[in-house]
């Protein structure tokens, strides 16, 4: 069972990380990335890597599961970018 903080860092990272799943759809459907930033993803992809990271240094599974899924959305958008040039 989980306690009231790691809920709440269940939820938060839910939330962040489905925020990516229309992006990428988007980009999927349309074949189009052009808009996309590779600087954003690039700064964001590194911050989700260190998140990963601190959350595997203290051992916190809400910290790490959601940052690995986000940290693979966000790869599978640069991708889709490079993919649909």
């Amino acid at each position: 069972m989980l306690d009231y903080a790691n809920l709440l860092g269940v939820s938060a990272g839910t939330l962040t990380t489905a925020a990516f799943v229309p992006q990428a759809l988007k980009i999927w459907r349309s074949k189009s990335a052009k808009d996309v930033s590779y600087g954003m993803f690039l700064i964001f992809s590194t911050g989700v890597l260190l998140w990963l990271l601190y959350g595997i240094a203290i051992g916190a599974a809400p910290v790490i599961i959601t940052n690995v899924i986000t940290l693979a959305l966000s790869i599978l958008i640069v991708i889709l970018k490079i993919r649909y040039r």
